[in-house]
């Protein structure tokens, strides 16, 4: 073969490959273009159908009806003092609101105002007869797209809804906008590409947490009462617990995932879980008590067919609960500690026995166990939901550390042995595992459960009380510390049901602290932790309650003890 024809050959490849490449992008910027046509149309749809209402009833009263807490607004809903259009049209204005402030919502459930209608004609009223409810982005409605904030999934409506939600309309509650998410959800920031970035209720240069932070936002700011999320290593607890207001992670088989996309299909190693973000405790335990029924049981054969137990969640007897300030890998700001002590003080005055707890190995579990979990393909499943895909800022440290070939990862994880152990260890344990390691690596997690569980026993304890990441970072700050969400995934491997609840807000005090505080390595991470959290006086700062699988009433209850002390505090203040 001659020069001049090798050479005509290798143009004639390159000119195709940049013309498949132009051809690539052009198409993904004419998805993402549509999608946001699209949710501007669902948003004028939304605006319209408010002002239609407000019209025809000019004598209508929006500010009393968002005041309500849940369990009252249920009381005016089932009396026939409020009827559910009003209800659901007050919201939807609200949602509209909070979302030209805060870009929360990315989709309308417009065949929610179906529902509403057909609600007249019923006669049997559900547990959330006529709740309007919000829906995290990736949990499947039928006729619209689950993106997780990834172009490939646009335009790709469900067929059907997932079983949460066929529940939640079972019980009469009505599902009437999805919220943002972080892209590919393997973030505790709120952007991607497609809906942008979400920002935080209260100062919109920090982030309201991820990856469920649009519904932490819409519930904070008023927008929603109600809302479900996912949580995968504190997606719940970590928005909740930067808004400012409650949430629970469930044990992971205790409500149905059917339905529901996940960040990374297939891994195991790390537990995920469902559950609700409300205002206060008594909204998830309203959303527990419908959800945990026989409907959902006959759907999902294979979630636990345990009913919400009322026994254990009416309790008053005394608690043994183990409590810490620091799980000794992440160092927690002045306001996280702050809030323990404070928190444990109250429970103390309250008659309960507190005793002190050292989360055991959590350097290894969270520089070996956590990666070497979520990655145990070496990140090729990660790793596939970015093929064509334009990259989110927010993530491309974790994409690049992914992307690193094993080689390069085992020689940059000698090079940084010295400067950063923690990432050395990091970077070592994400490789490809064969079906040998795996399967020794899950009886590692198995082993580390049991010896977790086992010290939990020998000091008899009923809960635990720990730390809640916060203050909100800074935006931008989540992608460069992943090891933060070292205080609520040791609960996801654990599969523990854990909840967070506001107890305090950042005072001028604890950002003075700030500025002497020194981690437990004095690494990079804990520099960068540093910066994530300044300059959020006034921000509100959650704990975190626990308890051990399957006893999810036992920590509601004890998340309900933590509020309601919490706040007789405030009120005597």
């Amino acid at each position: 073969m001659s020069v001049s024809l090798v050479s005509a050959v290798l143009c004639c490849g390159a000119a195709t490959f940049l013309l498949l490449n132009w051809r690539r992008r052009r198409t993904v910027q004419r998805k993402m273009k549509e999608a946001k046509w699209r949710r501007e149309h669902t948003i004028e749809k939304m605006e319209k159908a408010a002002r239609k209402f407000k019209e025809q009833n000019p004598g209508h009263q929006p500010s009393s009806i968002l005041s309500f807490t849940l369990p009252q607004l249920l009381g005016k809903l089932r009396d026939g003092s409020l009827s559910p259009e009003s209800v659901f049209y007050t919201y939807m204005d609200k949602a509209l609101d909070v979302t030209r402030e805060l870009n929360c919502v990315t989709d309308y459930l417009d065949d929610s105002e179906s529902q509403l209608l057909h609600m007249k004609s019923q006669g049997k009223k559900g547990l959330l007869f006529g709740v309007p409810i919000s829906i995290k982005d990736s949990i499947d409605c039928k006729g619209h797209d689950s993106t997780l904030g990834l172009v490939k999934r646009l335009q790709k409506p469900a067929t059907v809804d997932a079983v949460v939600v066929q529940v939640l309309k079972q019980q009469g509650a009505i599902p009437f906008v999805k919220t943002n998410v972080c892209q590919s959800l393997m973030n505790y920031d709120c952007s991607n590409l497609i809906f942008g970035q979400t920002v935080h209720p209260v100062d919109h240069t920090k982030t309201p947490g991820g990856s469920s932070g649009g519904e932490g936002a819409l519930i904070k700011n008023g927008g929603s009462i109600l809302g479900i999320g996912t949580d995968v290593a504190g997606s719940i607890r970590i928005p909740a617990a930067f808004c400012g207001i409650c949430g629970f992670k469930t044990t992971g088989n205790r409500i149905s995932k059917r339905g529901i996309v996940p960040s990374i299909c297939g891994q195991k190693s790390v537990s995920v879980g469902v559950g609700p973000m409300a205002r206060d405790v008594d909204g998830l335990v309203l959303c527990l008590r419908a959800l945990l029924c026989d409907k959902m049981f006959q759907l999902d054969p294979t979630v636990a067919p345990l009913p919400f137990s009322e026994e254990v969640y009416s309790s008053s007897q005394t608690l043994r609960i183990g409590y810490y300030t620091t799980d000794s890998f992440t160092m927690p700001s002045p306001s996280m500690k702050r809030a323990v002590l404070e928190t444990k003080h109250l429970l103390e005055k309250a008659g309960h026995v507190l005793v002190p707890f050292k989360p055991l190995k959590i350097e290894h579990f969270m520089t070996t166990i956590v990666p070497a979990g979520l990655f145990a393909d070496g990140g090729a499943t990660f790793l596939e939901s970015f093929q064509g895909e334009p990259v989110d800022p927010n993530l491309k440290e974790l994409l690049l550390l992914a992307k690193l070939p094993g080689w390069l990862r085992r020689l940059l994880s000698w090079i940084s042995r010295a400067i950063s152990p923690r990432l050395s260890k990091v970077l070592r344990s994400m490789k490809e595992k064969s079906v040998n390691q795996l399967w020794k690596f899950h009886t590692e997690i198995e082993e580390y459960c049991h010896e977790f569980i086992a010290k939990w026993k020998r000091l008899r304890l009923d809960v635990m009380l720990c730390p809640a990441l916060g203050p909100a970072f800074k935006i931008g700050f989540p992608g460069k510390l992943s090891v933060g969400a070292s205080y609520t995934v040791l609960y996801n491997v654990l599969d523990c049901p854990a909840g967070v609840v506001p107890v305090t807000t950042v005072t001028e005090k604890d950002e003075d602290d700030l500025k002497t505080l020194r981690g437990h390595y004095n690494d990079m991470w804990d520099r960068t932790f540093v910066k994530a959290v300044e300059g959020a006086i006034g921000l509100p700062v959650a704990v975190q309650c626990v308890a051990l699988p399957w006893q999810d009433e036992l920590c509601l209850r004890f998340m309900k003890e933590v509020e309601k002390l919490s706040r007789e505090k405030e009120r005597n203040c």
